[in-house]
């Protein structure tokens, strides 16, 4: 009986990290025809982020999303939880007017930082197809990683915490 256990649980562990190695490797080949020269955030900006406090001190995160998008729906939760500690702007595209966008945000106890990107003109400009997409820039406003598809709570949290020591 003990040695099925090891054996399952050994059976799982390695499927466990087949998963996260093959999500990964999607995530990075989707990433590659990402715009990211687009995403400038200096005085050629792309986002007006000027309505919002942005500290200084602290790593960015920018993170396009949708309300029709079921995995931006998952990751949302990890979006919110950050945003308390760290800098983050989404990007909604294509999921309705500013009113049904935080209809949305209110249902769900969202309180993260939003811009409307009504007709996605923003998300072809940065050629972004695949939802959500998340960019991560260091204290300089450096772009150190981006990110399609979900990402754990746990990887965002890594990735911020590396920008922050950049």
């Amino acid at each position: 009986m003990l040695t099925k256990i090891k054996h399952y649980s050994k059976e799982i562990f390695f499927l466990f990290i087949f998963i996260i190695l093959t999500t990964n490797i999607i995530s990075l080949y989707k990433s590659q025809s990402l715009n990211k020269e687009r995403l400038i955030l200096s005085t050629h900006k792309l986002i007006d982020t000027s309505h919002y406090v942005v500290e200084t001190d602290k790593p960015l995160l920018v993170h396009i999303w949708a309300t029709w998008c079921p995995i931006c729906q998952a990751e949302a939760d990890n979006i919110e939880r950050l945003s308390h500690y760290y800098n983050v702007i989404t990007i909604a595209v294509n999921s309705g007017t500013d009113y049904e966008i935080q209809n949305y945000l209110n249902k769900r106890g969202f309180t993260f930082k939003v811009i409307n990107d009504k007709n996605s003109s923003l998300s072809k400009k940065l050629n972004i197809t695949n939802f959500p997409t998340t960019f991560i820039y260091d204290k300089k406003k450096k772009l150190v990683f981006s990110e399609v598809g979900y990402t754990s709570s746990f990887g965002l949290w890594l990735r911020m915490l590396w920008a922050g020591i950049q």
